[in-house]
């Protein structure tokens, strides 16, 4: 289960988190929007835009994220870190961040590691323990049919399917994500949560509880800076549960 936990954490933690989210989800906008303003043409562009929409962003914002990639308005130019390493019992670690000054992003990442029981190592640390995957997460409820969906997914290009007690995990090549995502929202298939992450190959679980709090901490902290765009790990246990 991982860091994804349940359907009701990650709603809850996604609430929590809806306007550090709006800072987060412009900067992928005008990242996505150097590629052409036009949504129709740009999947990318499209994909984010819709995300935007699914948080209640305002289309003002929207718009003026665009523009900024387009270069129709000035804005800073974002750059892509990745950085790589371990948390407090032994869990394994990979930032993906958007900024406009790495030395300062770079700090951030680096001492909030420090702080909180982490270690930051070299690039290539732990990225060979995870996977790049497109997965979209789609709630179980009465009106879906697990084998509808599995075709709507593999006729759009997905990779794979699987399924627990709460949930469906659609997981597509990254370059098919775009297409697999519009296919299924086409099709009237709603998120629970979509991106392009880092899928781990053997997961790690911590068993000391201050571990476990110290991750929390230290996932959160990250999280919360408008640099960072995402954060993934092999931990094996819900770290949205309280």
């Amino acid at each position: 289960m991982g860091r994804h936990g349940t359907i009701a954490g990650r709603k809850a933690a996604q609430d929590s988190k809806r306007a550090a989210m709006f800072t987060k989800y412009a900067k992928a906008i005008t990242v996505a929007a150097k590629d052409g303003g036009d949504p129709e043409y740009n999947a990318g562009l499209r994909v984010a835009i819709e995300k935007a929409k699914a948080i209640s962003m305002p289309n003002d914002n929207i718009q003026r994220a665009i523009k900024k990639g387009t270069g129709e308005l000035g804005g800073a130019s974002y750059e892509e870190l990745s950085f790589e390493g371990y948390g407090a019992g032994g869990v394994a670690i990979i930032v993906d961040c958007l900024t406009d000054n790495t030395n300062r992003t770079t700090s951030f990442v680096r001492s909030t590691f420090d702080k909180h029981g982490g270690n930051l190592g070299t690039p290539g640390c732990v990225s060979y323990m995870f996977s790049r995957k497109g997965v979209l997460i789609v709630e179980k409820t009465d009106d879906i049919d697990e084998d509808a969906l599995m075709e709507a997914a593999l006729e759009a290009g997905a990779e794979d399917m699987t399924s627990d007690e709460e949930s469906f995990t659609v997981y597509t090549d990254p370059g098919a994500y775009p297409d697999v995502y519009q296919a299924l929202a086409d099709a009237g298939y709603e998120f629970v949560e979509s991106d392009v992450e880092m899928v781990p190959s053997m997961e790690s679980e911590p068993k000391d509880e201050h571990d476990i709090k110290m991750l929390k901490k230290l996932i959160d902290i990250l999280e919360d800076n408008d640099d960072v765009q995402k954060v993934h790990t092999n931990c094996g246990i819900d770290l949205y549960e309280e």
